[in-house]
């Protein structure tokens, strides 16, 4: 009787509660998505009109974040700029996602010379520094946010279809596969229905974590001028705009950049908990 209590109790114990921090993240990013959803609909007007006569004013009760050098309130454009930022990153990661999601899913799929080839292909892209490989792109196409998002998208999709692939790979050695195969299950229906959904989990940490990263580097191409361009409110094109302004100003730079900074580290967080909350032999480590 001893053994059947201590052999069932457990199972609710063994539950995992959220930890602190964690959902300190989840909170930081649940504001963060429902700033960029709401922002340009409660900013006013006037953060995109020059107002010369407060230009430069520092946080007050008035203006909480203090004002740029064309006189906008500094707060509303990091209110405004989330949607552009966040909306820009969700949209880059989607897109290079479907790629190396389509390219891993072929090369798995398909004869051994295919799957040769576009393994060589995506190499080549691994090898090549993708930051500067971006920015030729966006310079190329002519600075936009538009230009940066279908750069970044061009050269983000080769680290998702290696790794997708590999896991296909391994999946595709899983005893229920040979099961299908038995049963007549086509390969690429095999691939579809059955393989590639069972190795996605690994993508969705990916995609999460990349939401950070590619928010810096977005913010990065507007700093260089190849990204968003004025009057935009996006981070990297306000922090650009305020450069000059670093030491008489201090509040015009380091206020988006803290945005930028703490948007990074969040879906970061978010990403590592996620692949905590999927393999819970990482805890602790």
């Amino acid at each position: 009787m001893t053994a059947s209590v201590v052999a069932t109790k457990p199972a609710a114990s063994r539950k995992q509660q959220f930890t602190l921090f964690e959902l300190f993240v989840f909170a930081v990013v649940l504001m963060l998505l429902i700033v960029a959803l709401i922002g340009p609909f409660i900013a006013p007007e006037s953060i995109y009109r020059s107002d010369i006569v407060n230009s430069l004013l520092p946080p007050s009760s008035e203006h909480w974040l203090g004002t740029d050098d064309q006189g906008r309130d500094v707060f509303w454009r990091l209110v405004a700029g989330a949607q552009p930022t966040l909306l820009s990153a969700f949209l880059v990661v989607t897109l290079y996602s479907i790629i190396g999601v389509a390219v891993a899913t072929i090369a798995a799929s398909g004869p051994r010379w295919l799957d040769e080839g576009l393994m060589r292909i995506t190499d080549i892209g691994l090898a090549l520094p993708g930051m500067i490989v971006a920015l030729g792109f966006a310079s190329a196409m002519g600075p936009s946010l538009r230009s940066a998002i279908i750069a970044m998208a061009i050269t983000g999709w080769p680290i998702t279809a290696r790794l997708l692939r590999g896991i296909m790979r391994q999946t595709m050695e899983q005893p229920f596969v040979a099961g299908a195969q038995v049963l007549g299950v086509s390969r690429f229906r095999l691939m579809v229905k059955h393989v590639l959904p069972n190795s996605l989990d690994v993508l969705i940490v990916k995609w999460a974590s990349d939401i950070g990263a590619t928010v810096l580097v977005l913010a990065s191409l507007s700093f260089i001028g190849v990204g968003a361009q004025p009057p935009s409110a996006e981070w990297g094109a306000t922090i650009a705009a305020a450069r000059g302004y670093v030491s008489s100003a201090w509040w015009t730079v380091i206020m988006p950049g803290a945005a930028v900074a703490v948007t990074s580290i969040a879906f970061g967080l978010l990403g590592d908990i996620i692949q905590v909350r999927r393999d819970p032999s990482l805890r602790g480590k």
